[in-house]
């Protein structure tokens, strides 16, 4: 086609020459309107003519790449047609400018976006056809114009959602305004973003793509033939918009990156974008290493699936499915390049590796997807540039923030799931053992135990339970050193295969090899074993989980020993206070049982973390429990078979439930409790009852017997003659077991309802005629009389009452005849039978219990007759024995400490049924508990006391404080017991808070016996302070005057005790002074801050004021409760939490992103801690500031000691409130010298001990300390958001690095040097503008790379283009063996020294 009449339509020669001057004048940063009849007739042509004339271009060009084409006339063809035409190529630009400028704007149609995009092809292919420059058609504005159209032109809507879906805090968004002052322009051009985007339909969207496929194509041809090498903005522009077009479109086949034959060939544009980049890396477009530079710094954002502009911050793209696709094909495109560049691009993807790390945000999703980019960016790297990486990886693990330390591990088990490099591929012998999985695990996973992060912990030790899932043999045995010194371990042959459908080690079906593993160090993995235990029990949520995840783990593949106590540990989890620990715990048990069913210590385990959790206070992890116990317990159940063999499953189920019925018999109540809730549910079927009926004559009888008496009564449709079989066999059987027979009697008592008459007299006589032989142990005894009272039961009461008397009464009159002929007998204690005498007690006191009215005086006496008490002791103590316990009920005998415990017990249940005997008994039992030196009855006497509590409250009342006397006794047996039984009544309130009580339970958190001061806390925290939260405030102050045993205060401490309890928890004295304040702290730990203020205030109203004012004596009691008072009022925990929080969170943890709530709590901290700040200063000066000034002039006066208790309470409370001691002090100038002059001693002394801890050991180096006082420690200060470089060493001349300690806790002092020499240096992070120019990231030592990302990030500012700049500014990550040896010289300068010399100035 002829080119003049392709461009015909438009209408160049009626273009005003003026307005083409002005539109060139304004160098096309602005659109000059077009005559509109010109621009109307332009664009009815449309389409179409712009294609037209796009294809006459398109052939022109081709004709000129013809080799004929290399004379100069020829070349310049277009040029020249253009000429004898008169056609001005300066119009031609400007009303092609003015279609390409009236497609920038929002408002824009879609007929001028199509038309500007045309006419931007058009635009580019002429400055693709030799001569454009010389013709002055390039011009370096309108050709990024013509790039930025692609973006400009097509909707939007996708990027504003994502700015909608940011933070919409009015807080947060008031915080971002105020910075930031806005020019004119700027303000112009957000009025122009928040212009109404106009909405198109599918078939206008196909009609922009197309035009933005032929710009794309254009822009391709241009660069072909345009070199950039001389316009780096240009190309810089490029590289930016072909990153953009990534996103544009989904590809629909795989992209292989091959050059095209032709561009037609690429048929989405995202293709075409990836060749655009490919070109630009063309030694063409300038040096390839600057061109691969800026293809990389643009891709990296891509991988990171972040959004970056020329300037701010990236932000975070929503990872759907375009976004993670286009994220893999920039990855293969790197990878492609790289394979295509070797050498040459090796170093820019260690920076790009580099940058992908420093630049990781703290979002899980983000930081997998990174971490799995690292590793397949790692596999095209040779072994000793992938052993630089990884120890330039080791050296970032240790970086100050908390995201780099956990995006480090991220990499590191991508990294294990690679197949590990051997030590040949590293040709630098000090890089080798940078290669091996071994490093990775102990090094970069393992090493990050100890971290100072809580969240680095816990993925820390979640990763190594991870490690042992990979099928690695180097992996396996790589764990399995940290945790075992000697001994084999079972592991995978090194042929598994990579490709198996289970990412587990299936021993049973791979083939093993066994590995010595005898090199470890014994007491590091003792150590390490030690710690993660200790980790299990953390403060902190998250690394409780994990630690719990590690262990299973280290059991499951046999890395540690299942013990008892590594066992244990993890069963307590299930009782952990936070629910998610709970519910992990649960889920770690039973995948360890899965893994290991047949060990008895885990299924013991797992029975003691399971079966208690039936009963938590949190119904979601008892739901958790109950769909265990379903799944392995009752589900697996199946019938008998004597054919058949058990499976693994079944013989689980089988062997859970024997260990049920024998040792682990504590924890029927809770699995009881189960059932009660599966009843609800209708678990049990007719069919459950019959497979459980055909194993009661198996190997397996005690387990079906134990479901069968549990399930019985929930059931209607039961085969009973199988049952009456199994009992008549049981009861013509000599050997018996116990567990088995409890579980028959329960399962006939269930059914005795359904019997008829005959039947149940036939058991009741069976029943009868076995009782009375006493040869029943005291289970089965107390299981027959329940089972006698359910064959009794009807519907008539009398009728019921009537058939126990008779029963029951028949067995009480045989035990009262054999009591008496022991007792009343002379020589009835010789050749005494114990077994059979305590038989005959249990079975009169349990049924006593069902007819009291057989049960008469002389009865009651025999039992009597069976207590003893010391002759010696009652004769010294018989005036001060109660009136209602005459001496003459006791005589003297010589039973057994075991029968007199159970004569306490069956007394008991007598007094159950009879108030009079309980009125009787009672002061019986508060003697014995005094005077009583067995230790079996006050233990009973305990038991017995707490449940009369519960049956005549008012009665049993008088004599708690008996009771809780007993948490002083000398056996723990009883204290723990007392414990238990008082905590039960409080709980159910049939006790109130009254007396002593309270006081006796304090005394109980300092029990020498740690156990039990760890269940009262448990019972004060967990069950007793929920129903009362006000319970410790309310008892605070008495503390006080109650454990100094002062009594002169006129409210306080006044309740009655006798002097035998005053002695037993009196605290009295500076050799309990320890254990006083213990339990301050403990109370005060669990105030809340208006119980801290409120305690605070009333302090000083009633004892301050009470010395103040000389109510109370200042004599050596009150000198003590004074200075208790002053010590109580100094303590850390009384302060506010508003003021000891931090605001803003954690740390030296930065926050990675911004989170409205977190924002939201930061700023209601600040506010709060001011608004209390003014609340608690207002009542300091009001109430106890004349108060201190009235008592040390009392204190003065006195010449009392507790002066300088005063003091400290000043000078502690005063910290807060340095500069303002003389408006507190207005009313005693001296009061306000002295306090100033102690704070500023105080300061004085800190700080000279700061400067001792600091004294530089060397000008360059300084004693590694987690907590450096320079301000450039990246342990106390931020990294500098987009000035961030790999950290520099050590300037001349200037103050030396601190170390980034992460592992603030204290290890081992033989690991100190080791800790040392693997600690990073880190230098300073803010880049000055001019300082560093054009370098940025670089590898360790060794390896420094003269190319870096062009990226404010890397200290490289977007102004800056050049890249020969001196290599001194290069900035490494150094590790501190780096540091440069030579003789050390001591820099140590006493503070005294430096007192005087600046005095002499």
């Amino acid at each position: 086609m002829d080119l003049i009449a392709a461009l015909q339509f438009l209408n160049l020669n009626r273009a005003p020459q003026d307005w083409v001057d002005a539109v060139w004048d304004l160098e096309f940063t602005e659109r000059k309107p077009l005559d509109h009849v010109i621009e109307d007739e332009v664009c009815a042509g449309g389409e179409k003519s712009f294609r037209s004339l796009i294809h006459c271009l398109l052939e022109h060009a081709a004709d000129q790449q013809q080799p004929a084409g290399r004379n100069g006339a020829s070349q310049q063809g277009v040029w020249v047609i253009l000429g004898e035409n008169r056609v001005s190529v300066k119009s031609l630009v400007a009303v092609l400018s003015s279609f390409i400028l009236a497609a920038k704007p929002k408002g824009a149609n879609v007929q001028q976006r199509v038309c500007g995009l045309y006419a931007a092809s058009v635009y580019l292919l002429l400055l693709g056809i030799p001569g454009s420059i010389a013709n002055k058609v390039f011009h370096e504005v309108l050709l990024d114009t013509c790039l930025d159209l692609t973006f400009h032109c097509w909707p939007q809507e996708s990027g504003r959602k994502r700015k909608k879906d940011g933070p919409k805090s009015s807080q947060a968004d008031s915080k971002r305004s105020k910075p930031q002052r806005k020019d004119a322009p700027e303000m112009e051009m957000e009025e122009e973003e928040e212009e109404d985007e106009l909405h198109f339909s599918g078939q206008e969207l196909t009609k922009i793509r197309d035009a933005i496929a032929v710009l794309v194509q254009s822009l391709l041809r241009l660069l072909q033939t345009f070199s950039l090498k001389d316009r780096p903005q240009s190309a810089s522009n490029c590289t930016q918009i072909f990153s953009k077009l990534l996103y544009l479109e989904p590809v629909l086949r795989e992209l292989t990156f091959a050059v095209p034959r032709d561009l037609c060939e690429l048929q989405s544009v995202p293709e075409m974008a990836f060749h655009g980049l490919k070109l630009l890396c063309s030694p063409r477009h300038g040096e390839q290493k600057e061109s691969l530079r800026r293809v990389f710094q643009r891709l990296l954002y891509v991988i990171l699936m972040m959004s970056k502009g020329h300037r701010g911050k990236p932000s975070l793209l929503v990872p759907n499915q375009a976004v993670l696709t286009t994220r893999d094909q920039a990855i293969h495109f790197v990878c492609h390049v790289v394979d295509e560049l070797k050498e040459l691009a090796t170093p820019l993807l260690q920076i790009l590796l580099q940058h992908i790390c420093f630049q990781m945000v703290e979002k899980s999703e983000y930081r997998n997807h990174g971490a799995q980019a690292v590793g397949m960016l790692t596999s095209q790297m040779s072994g000793t540039d992938y052993a630089r990486f990884i120890k330039w990886l080791f050296i970032f693990s240790g970086q100050s923030k908390m995201v780099h330390r956990l995006f480090s591990v991220d990499v590191a088990m991508v990294l294990l799931t690679q197949p590990e490099r051997s030590l040949e591929e590293c040709q630098d012998p000090e890089l080798a053992k940078f290669l091996s999985h071994k490093f990775l695990i102990q090094d970069l996973v393992f090493a990050r135990r100890m971290d100072e992060s809580p969240t680095v912990q816990g993925h820390a030790l979640s990763c190594l339970a991870q490690c042992l899932e990979l099928p690695s043999l180097n992996v396996t045995r790589a764990v399995h050193t940290l945790f075992s010194a000697t001994g084999t371990q079972t592991v995978l042959e090194e042929e598994l295969t990579t490709g198996s459908s289970s990412s587990q080690k299936t021993y049973q079906t791979l083939p093993f090899r066994t590995v010595d593993l005898s090199s470890g160090d014994s007491a590091s993995c003792d150590e390490n074993l030690a710690l993660l235990l200790r980790r299990v029990r953390d403060s902190k949520t998250n690394v409780r989980k994990a630690a719990l995840q590690a262990v299973v783990g280290l059991l499951k593949h046999g890395v540690i020993p299942t013990t008892r106590e590594n066992l244990e540990t993890l069963a307590e989890r299930s009782r952990d206070p936070a629910v998610s620990v709970k519910k992990k715990a649960l889920h770690c048990l039973g995948e360890l049982l899965t893994a290991k069913p047949g060990c008895v210590e885990v299924q013991k385990a797992w029975l003691l973390g399971v079966v208690p959790a039936v009963v938590d206070s949190e119904n979601s992890v008892q739901d958790k429990a109950l769909e265990l116990l379903d799944q392995v317990l009752l589900s697996r159940v199946k019938p008998y078979s004597e054919w058949r063999h058990l499976d693994q499953s079944e013989r689980l189920t089988w062997d859970l439930l024997d260990l049920l019925c024998n040792e682990c018999r504590n924890l029927s109540r809770y699995f009881s409790r189960a059932f009660t809730v599966w009843s609800k549910q209708n678990k049990f079927t007719p069919t459950l009852i019959s497979n459980l009926i055909s194993h009661t004559e198996t190997e397996h009888a005690a387990g079906a017997w134990l479901l069968l008496s549990k399930v019985v009564s929930s059931v209607s449709t039961i085969p009973y003659g199988k049952i009456l079989e199994a009992w008549d066999s049981m009861v013509r059987s000599h050997d018996v077991n116990v567990t088995n027979c409890c579980h028959v009697l329960s399962v006939v008592g269930d059914i005795a309802a359904h019997l008829n008459e005959d039947t149940r007299d036939r058991i009741s006589a069976d029943l009868m005629s076995w009782l009375k032989t006493f040869s029943l142990s005291l289970e089965v005894i107390s299981a027959a009389m329940q089972t006698l009272y359910q064959l009794g039961c009807s519907e008539d009461i009398k009728q019921t009452q009537a058939f126990l008397n008779q029963h029951c009464g028949e067995l009480v009159s045989i035990c009262e005849t054999y009591l008496a002929g022991i007792i009343l007998s002379e020589n009835g204690t010789k050749n005494l039978n114990e077994d059979l005498m305590i038989k005959h007690l249990h079975t009169l006191g349990v049924a006593s219990l069902h007819c009291p009215a057989k049960v008469g005086k002389r009865t009651v006496l025999l039992v009597e007759s069976v207590l003893s008490s010391h002759s010696e002791k009652l004769a010294a103590c018989q005036e001060e024995l109660p009136a209602s316990l005459p001496l003459s009920q006791f005589r003297e005998n010589s039973l057994p400490t075991r029968i007199k415990a159970h004569g306490v017990i069956t007394l008991g249940k007598l007094c159950l049924q009879h108030e009079e005997l309980v009125q009787k008994y009672l002061p019986v039992f508060a003697r014995e508990l005094e005077v009583g030196t067995e230790v079996a009855v006050r233990n009973n006497i305990v038991v017995i006391m707490c449940d009369l509590c519960v049956r005549y409250t008012n009665i049993v009342d008088h004599y708690i404080p008996n009771i809780s006397a007993c948490m002083r006794d000398g056996e723990a047996v009883i204290r723990e017991q007392t414990l238990i039984m008082l905590t039960n009544l409080l709980q159910e309130e049939f006790v109130k808070w009254k007396g002593s009580l309270f006081f006796r339970f304090m005394v109980a958190l300092v029990d020498p016996v740690p156990a039990i001061a760890s269940l009262c806390e448990y019972c004060l925290l967990h069950r007793l302070l929920k129903k009362n939260p006000e319970m410790f405030s309310q008892h605070f102050i008495e503390c006080i005057f109650h454990f100094n045993s002062y009594n002169k205060h006129a409210s306080y401490n006044k309740f009655p005790q006798s002097e035998r309890e005053k002695v037993l928890f009196s605290l009295k004295g500076a050799q309990h002074r320890e254990k006083r304040f213990r339990i301050y702290r403990f109370l005060l730990e669990h105030f809340t801050d208006a119980q801290r203020f409120n305690t605070t205030n009333k302090i000083s109203q009633t004892i301050l004021a009470c010395f103040a004012d000389e109510e109370l004596p200042l004599d050596a009691d009150g000198a003590e409760i004074l200075s208790e008072t002053f010590n109580v009022l100094s303590l850390k925990e009384l302060k506010l939490q508003a003021f000891s929080a931090p605001a803003g969170g954690a740390g030296s943890e930065e926050a990675e992103e911004e989170n409205v709530a977190t924002m939201t709590k930061a700023v209601l901290q600040v506010v709060q801690k001011k608004v209390v700040s003014q609340v608690q200063k207002k009542a300091f000066i009001e109430n106890t500031v004349p108060l201190i000034i009235s008592l040390k002039n009392l204190l003065e006066q006195k010449r009392s000691p507790v002066l300088k208790d005063l003091m400290a309470y000043l000078k502690v409370t005063m910290q807060d409130y340095r500069n303002e001691v003389k408006e507190f002090f207005a009313g005693d100038e001296q009061l306000a010298a002295e306090v100033e002059f102690a704070l500023k001693a105080a300061e004085k002394e800190r700080a000279m001990q700061e400067q001792m801890e600091n004294c530089s050991v060397t000008p360059g180096a300084q004693t590694p300390t987690a907590k450096s006082s320079d301000p450039r420690s990246p342990t106390k200060r931020a990294l500098l958001p987009f000035n961030f470089a790999t950290p520099q060493p050590p300037r001349p001349n200037t103050a030396s690095s601190r170390l980034a300690l992460t592992d603030r806790r204290a290890g081992p002092p033989g690991q100190e040097e080791e800790s040392q020499s693997k600690s990073l240096t880190l230098g300073r992070t803010a880049i000055v503008k001019g300082e560093v120019s054009n370098r940025a990231f670089s590898t360790p030592k060794g390896f420094s790379l003269s190319l870096t990302f062009n990226e404010g990030l890397s200290a490289i500012f977007s102004d800056q283009g050049a890249s020969s700049i001196e290599e001194s500014s290069i900035l490494h990550v150094k590790p501190n063996e780096q540091t440069a040896p030579g003789p050390r010289r001591w820099n140590v300068r006493s503070p005294l020294q430096q007192r005087k010399t600046s005095s002499r100035v």
